[in-house]
């Protein structure tokens, strides 16, 4: 594979007449076409005042179009992706963070996002196209402020590509920004990992605004010379249909997809029989193994567990593909940066120990824009903090046991989330499950899990509580279980640990 270091080389190692960017319905891009779609906008943007490392804000549904803007503004500008769900409120905080120069819309949208950013005396441009034409041509129509670019052309190596905010569960958001080689670096390892060749084509269903799916998805299949299917979006219902449309050879998605798409994969048996699905991706969450053997099952191929995270342009670590060692409950063996496991004192741990995972490599992010206080708690001799911890053995497979900010804290007592979801998950009636942790006057935390029942399922509180004193220590028993139909997720489809307490009225 080439050593592209910038989104423009990595968009020139595609075949000319080979699929880009498919859709449902839709005409495909080729690398010829998207790569004069690129031309075009970046020379649209430097006329718009727009050059390398301004920023543009991009507001635009899941599909064709929003894969093709990403990689074509980010070819000549920093491109900062938003969700469109946002409200007037999240769009003026987000917009004004940012700094954004510039933010493009679909034309027609009524987006809150476009009051906000006039308000903030942001540009705004609108993106048009027609779905007669291949999916992911466009055309940027705004108003030029009459002020050429002052750093016209295609990006630097150097230059911020990509910038994201994390998701600020404890805390104000931070701003990461990520330069070319960050993510292009990312999409070396992930298509490295994969060992994605021009003929496989990844259905997209992650949302654009995320890492996972502008990295793992997109840019890894471009940088091979591969192609993405880009979906409007996660649906169950349409899933299988897609399949049968677009023949993809592989997916990415996070746990709670997997667990939908699994459940409908009975009924589907002849369209994954017909398609040629080489292998299953996992990552932003950890996959319970029951669900790991059950899609494996469904599908016949390998189910790759990766780990990655926005300071990372996405993946650290990742489980191999056959005949190398998978290991379910394991993210796999370091797949781009190095890791390290590391005390809290900054000494790096030997195998077998429990720690902080640490990182380092050409992937991660130089430190999060104005906030040197975070910085500092970040980085400790070279090393990236992940706020993850977690255990390497001696054949360097990474095995998360928590988030250090999810441990409950019961009375003194550290307890691991995770442990106790593995061990409910093994109830045949249990569907979902997440632990976490509830306010209690006398230990300061106390353990509690939301639970969705299998269909037909009937079961009670003390019912599920005798299950899991058998198999953990009564200290770790949840005190409070509540039956939900639905867990609350956040906006990328993962559950969440922090704030449901709060979210379910148990704070």
């Amino acid at each position: 594979m080439p050593n592209s270091n910038t989104v423009d080389a990595l968009l020139r190692t595609g075949a000319e007449g080979a699929t880009a960017i498919a859709a449902p319905a839709r005409r495909p891009l080729d690398y010829a076409g998207l790569r004069a779609q690129a031309t075009k906008t970046v020379s649209t943007l430097n006329a718009l005042g727009i050059g390398r490392n301004d920023r543009v804000a991009i507001v635009l549904p899941n599909g064709p179009e929003m894969a093709a803007a990403f990689v074509c503004v980010a070819a000549g500008a920093t491109t900062a992706p938003l969700n469109p769900a946002y409200t007037e409120q999240e769009f003026e905080f987000y917009l004004a963070d940012l700094g954004a120069m510039l933010l493009i819309v679909e034309e027609g949208a009524d987006s809150p996002a476009i009051a906000v950013a006039r308000k903030l005396g942001l540009d705004v441009a609108t993106l048009s196209f027609d779905t007669a034409t291949a999916g992911g041509c466009f055309e940027i129509a705004g108003s030029s402020s009459g002020l050429p670019a002052k750093k016209p052309g295609f990006a630097k190596p150097e230059d911020v590509a990509l910038v994201l905010h994390t998701s600020g569960t404890t805390s104000r958001p931070k701003l990461v920004p990520l330069t070319q080689q960050n993510i292009c670096a990312s999409a070396a390892n992930i298509a490295e990992s994969l060992a994605l060749a021009p003929d496989d084509c990844c259905l997209n269903i992650m949302p654009l605004f995320h890492i996972h799916g502008l990295i793992a998805a997109v840019l890894s299949s471009l940088y091979a010379g591969a192609s993405v299917a880009c979906t409007p979006g996660f649906n169950a219902l349409r899933f299988f249909t897609w399949i049968k449309e677009l023949d993809p050879s592989w997916y990415t998605a996070v746990p709670t997809m997997h667990q939908a798409i699994q459940s409908r994969a009975g009924r589907n048996h002849e369209i994954i029989e017909a398609s040629r699905m080489r292998l299953i991706r996992s990552s932003s969450a950890s996959l319970p193994p029951q669900v790991m053997a059950a899609v494996e099952q469904s599908f016949g191929v390998p189910v790759i567990e990766s780990y990655g995270m926005t300071e990372a342009a996405h993946q650290m670590a990742s489980n191999p593909l056959p005949p190398r060692d998978r290991r379910p409950g394991s993210v796999g063996i370091a797949a781009g940066p190095e890791i390290a496991i590391m005390n809290e004192a900054g000494a790096l741990l030997p195998a077998g120990s429990i720690g902080e995972i640490v990182i380092r490599g050409p992937n991660v992010t130089a430190g999060y824009q104005n906030n040197p206080e975070a910085n500092s708690a970040a980085f400790t001799n070279g090393w990236f903090r992940t706020g993850d911890q977690g255990v390497l053995d001696d054949k360097g497979y990474l095995r998360l046991t928590d988030r250090l900010k999810e441990i409950i804290n019961r009375g003194g007592e550290k307890i691991s989330p995770r442990e106790i979801d593995e061990v409910i998950l093994d109830h045949p009636d249990i569907s979902q499950v997440v632990t976490f942790s509830v306010p209690h006057e006398k230990l300061g935390e106390d353990v509690a899990a939301a639970v969705v029942l299998a269909d037909g399922a009937t079961l009670d509180q003390k019912q599920l509580q005798a299950f899991v004193s058998k198999r953990l220590a009564d200290f770790k028993v949840p005190r409070t279980v509540v039956f939900v139909d639905e867990i609350p997720k956040g906006a990328t489809g993962k559950l969440t640990r922090i704030g449901l307490a709060e979210k379910l009225g148990l704070a």
